[in-house]
């Protein structure tokens, strides 16, 4: 990417827990929020997952790529590490761009999220106690 890719933008360091992958990715995100959507809580484990979006030419594996375990298809999938099962990306967008699961960011990017969605499903138990802007599904759908 440094070679390739000519922007000012930082590079931003992200890996799994036991650090088999690795990638690099521009912080030049174009949006970042918290998806309460019933996948994203499965993959992650957690009440929600934050992610930040940009093109997918934008993240570059440095290491493990033999390790990532895809789930999906070409085009569109979630990319976790093989050994640890962290969840590092999802391609979206009909493979142009890719979700960054924000907690895999070894480097403080500069966006931060800026809406809760699906919160239509978001786990009974979570409630949410920041004053973001919740959507049923996705922006616009209030």
């Amino acid at each position: 990417m440094t070679g390739s890719y000519n922007s000012n933008a930082r590079i931003l360091a992200g890996e799994c827990y036991c650090r088999a992958v690795r990638f690099e990715v521009a912080d030049a995100f174009s949006y970042a929020m918290n998806c309460h959507c019933s996948n994203c809580r499965r993959t992650t484990g957690a009440a929600f997952k934050p992610f930040a979006g940009i093109a997918q030419d934008k993240l570059r594996i440095v290491r493990g790529e033999d390790q990532r375990m895809i789930f999906g298809d070409d085009t569109t999938h979630d990319a976790h590490c093989a050994r640890c099962g962290s969840l590092l990306y999802s391609r979206v967008r009909e493979g142009q761009w890719v979700h960054v699961a924000m907690g895999t960011l070894v480097d403080a990017p500069s966006i931060r999220p800026s809406a809760h969605i699906f919160v239509g499903s978001k786990a009974p138990w979570h409630e949410i106690t920041d004053n973001l802007p919740q959507y049923r599904g996705h922006i616009g759908v209030v």
